[in-house]
């Protein structure tokens, strides 16, 4: 299963020419027309045409837009987070209502927003420990599957 733009396990980078099947490109030696003051704003794989000191136009390739990394990720994750977080807090703001609730034997008087916020932590911790289960079984089953092949 697939994470975004972000290679599998195993897998080569983006962009790094180490894919399968497609051989890294060669390296170029420098040329005399290489020793123009724009040589070092051009990519090392453009073709110029000789004599001249402006690179060839080339088409817009995927190579060109910018990549999705990490920290990226990351930043509109947090972005994504604290507009959530915001939100969170005017609902409680806002649901100010006590409620009674009642579990196993225990009761009080809660706020509204505040009881139904313990409820979906709660379920949210029960989801996140369900799946921490089943990574771990996962690991140990690829860990065992690992050993069985070196022997």
């Amino acid at each position: 299963m697939s994470t975004g733009n972000y290679p599998s396990a195993g897998q080569p980078e983006p962009g790094t020419g180490n894919h399968a099947g497609v051989p890294p490109a060669p390296a170029r030696t420098p040329s005399p027309v290489d020793s123009t003051a724009d040589s070092a704003l051009t990519r090392p794989d453009e073709h110029r045409p000789a004599g001249t000191g402006t690179p060839a136009p080339q088409p817009s390739s995927a190579a060109d837009q910018p990549r999705v990394t990490r920290a990226g990720v990351v930043w509109a994750a947090v972005v994504a987070a604290l507009v959530l977080l915001i939100l969170l807090i005017i609902f409680i703001l806002q649901n100010q209502d006590q409620v009674a609730v009642r579990y196993f034997g225990l009761e009080g008087l809660v706020p509204l927003g505040m009881a139904l916020f313990i409820a979906s932590v709660t379920g949210g911790v029960l989801v996140a420990m369900a799946g921490g289960a089943r990574i771990l079984q996962l690991r140990r089953n690829a860990h065992r599957a690992r050993l069985r092949q070196r022997k």
